[in-house]
């Protein structure tokens, strides 16, 4: 019965903390209004029955993640030299990285790190051609940032994720 009227508990009470977070009130209206909206918006979650991820090695995935972080790090070091020296030879652009990953969990996890990364941009992805398409803030050599896309954060989503 509870699993019924509650599908997802973990989810509803995140929503709800949420809720009471941005509202900053436990107002007993605010409570009832984000209890419902957990609830119901965990519903909808269900409905939407998404595939579960098959994460294949998590040893892997860890390293990832430490390797994204000192390049977070590194990246925002390297826009805050570029935005301080106002440097006019600074030159963007868009560089087109042809993909081995299909796995929409991969893609969706190198989105998140190439957007996450200062000084780069997830533009789009065309999924017939299998190429992703980035802005790069200070484009200096496309093959160099074609290459480090491909061996530092594909290689390693392939493994994870397919």
């Amino acid at each position: 019965m509870t699993r019924r009227w509650l599908p997802y508990p973990i989810l509803s009470a995140l929503l709800l903390l949420i809720w009471l977070l941005l509202n900053q009130s436990i107002a007993p209206g605010t409570l009832l209004l984000g209890a419902l909206l957990g609830i119901a918006l965990a519903k909808v979650f269900g409905l939407l029955r998404p595939p579960k991820a098959r994460v294949r090695n998590y040893p892997l995935l860890g390293l990832l993640f430490l390797r994204v972080v000192l390049d977070i790090v590194r990246s925002n070091i390297a826009v805050a030299r570029l935005v301080l020296r106002r440097d006019s030879r600074t030159h963007s652009g868009f560089v087109a990285v042809p993909l081995a990953l299909t796995d929409r969990y991969g893609l969706a996890v190198l989105a998140c790190i190439i957007t996450s990364t200062p000084g780069t941009i997830w533009v789009s992805y065309d999924p017939s051609a299998n190429v992703l398409l980035i802005h790069v803030l200070d484009l200096v050599d496309e093959a160099a940032w074609i290459d480090t896309i491909k061996r530092r954060y594909e290689r390693p989503l392939l493994e994870i994720f397919q």
